[in-house]
């Protein structure tokens, strides 16, 4: 990847937020769904990702102008899968090897993840919509 061709995430890059203009919409640390008060962490995240549901996952894709689809679904409980057999989240190589490989008929690529999840920040935001951590190897 040429330098000019990598993802800054201090400033917005193409039609993709900012990491600056995503946290903003994180000010208030909380969401409300079906009469309960979800936590997030500073970025977005699920404190608890037992609570998720697809109403949740929606609200946290609205913070990426990003409407999910049945095909957006297939895609988060997979990486819910990933989180449950290997007990952490996936960073963007194991997230893509795991969806190639559960979701073949997809044809994921890291292109069609930025895509589909408005995002150049593919691993740490398909890993907030569905509910789960950071990955630790995410700045």
């Amino acid at each position: 990847m040429s330098p000019s061709s990598t993802f800054d995430s201090s400033t917005s890059n193409g039609n993709y937020p900012s990491n600056a203009e995503l946290n903003k919409n994180f000010a208030t640390k909380s969401l409300e769904s079906q009469d309960l008060a979800l936590e997030l962490d500073e970025e977005g995240h699920l404190l608890d990702h037992n609570l998720w549901t697809p109403e949740v996952a929606q609200q946290l894709a609205d913070t990426l102008a990003v409407t999910l689809t049945d095909d957006h679904y297939l895609i988060l409980q997979q990486v819910r899968a990933f989180h449950t057999e290997f007990n952490h989240p996936p960073s963007t190589r194991p997230l893509i090897k795991y969806l190639m490989k559960t979701l073949p008929e997809m044809q994921i690529s890291n292109q069609l993840l930025q895509q589909m999840f408005n995002t150049g920040l593919v691993a740490r935001h398909v890993n907030r919509i569905a509910g789960l951590p950071k990955p630790p190897n995410c700045l």
